[in-house]
């Protein structure tokens, strides 16, 4: 990679543009829509984020 004036040159910019989406949908519906190719992961964190109840479930998996 190399510097001129500001911008940074790198191979990675002149590919196709392909992203994995991990959670919000919203996201990747509007890189889709600009015909950008996504692929979408389901994902919620353990017990919807809620730190107590994580504990919990951590325990019954042990």
């Amino acid at each position: 990679m190399t510097e001129e004036k500001g911008k940074i040159k790198s191979g990675l910019l002149n590919s196709e543009i392909r992203v994995v989406n991990i959670g919000l949908t919203r996201f990747a519906d509007d890189l889709m829509s600009q015909g950008i190719e996504v692929v979408q992961v389901d994902w919620t964190p353990p017990a919807r984020g809620n730190p107590r109840l994580a504990d919990l479930l951590s325990k019954l998996t042990d």
